[in-house]
């Protein structure tokens, strides 16, 4: 003879099994406030209505990679004050008018429209070829390859995406910056930019540690644009398949 099932393992109806995940559902939006975030979230903004969640992921990306080249920024300026006296009052007062120029214009006169790569470059050039602030000069190129390796805008919407092969590119040159900042000498055999020190004095690991953020977020945000075509199949197919059998699967005894 056959045992009867306890009740807690006997087969659920359809509409028990809907009221159950109602309730568990309920149950999951309430236990979220139990959680504790980073105190980094911003709040709602209209425009955010416009993003994906990889649009945002993208946007938060770039604006901690920004953070990180202003943090570089000022450490430079600091190790290297005759870079900022070439044209400017303080290092804030640079730094505040370089990212002025690279948000409104107009350009940097000495850079002579350079941006990107050869930016770069010209902040290791010899002093006999470019005698314009050397900071300035990696921070516009900098940013320019930023922006474009998040679709050549400040801010994704759906409309945009990253691109994984300037993304990867641009991870590149931000390694090959730092190799530089270490190497490049002038004709006195003196560094052209000091960076790093780990001395008697002291440790200075600011550019090291702030650039190699920089190029882990790169790298993931390329691999993550590889991953989004690569998916696209596979994720369209899974959300046909549980949006339709979804419902059915729920009632299948387990």
């Amino acid at each position: 003879m056959r045992l009867p099932l306890p009740a807690s393992l006997a087969p659920m109806p359809a509409r028990h099994l809907l009221l159950s995940g109602l309730i568990g559902a309920c149950a999951l939006l309430a236990g979220c406030g139990m959680f504790h975030d980073t105190k980094r979230a911003e709040p709602y903004t209209q425009g955010e209505w416009m993003e994906s969640g990889a649009n945002r992921v993208a946007n938060l990306a770039l604006r901690d990679n920004l953070e990180s080249v202003r943090r570089v920024q000022l450490s430079l300026y600091r190790r290297n004050p005759r870079e900022w006296r070439k044209w400017a009052a303080s290092a804030d007062d640079a730094v505040a008018r370089t990212w002025q120029a690279i948000d409104q214009g107009p350009p940097l006169p000495w850079l002579r429209g350079a941006t990107g790569i050869e930016a770069v470059r010209l902040a290791f050039a010899p002093p006999e070829t470019y005698a314009g602030d050397r900071v300035a000069a990696l921070v516009v190129g900098w940013a320019a390859m930023l922006k474009q390796a998040n679709g050549d805008t400040w801010r994704q919407t759906m409309i945009d995406g990253v691109s994984a092969e300037n993304a990867f590119r641009a991870a590149r040159n931000f390694e090959i910056s730092l190799w530089l900042l270490s190497s490049r000498t002038g004709a006195d055999g003196q560094p052209l930019l000091l960076s790093t020190e780990i001395s008697e004095r002291g440790r200075n690991l600011v550019v090291d540690r702030e650039l190699s953020k920089v190029v882990a977020r790169l790298d993931l945000l390329a691999a993550q644009a590889d991953e989004k075509y690569r998916r696209a199949a596979l994720d369209f197919s899974q959300n046909w398949l549980m949006g339709n059998l979804g419902p059915l699967l729920a009632m299948v005894p387990r």
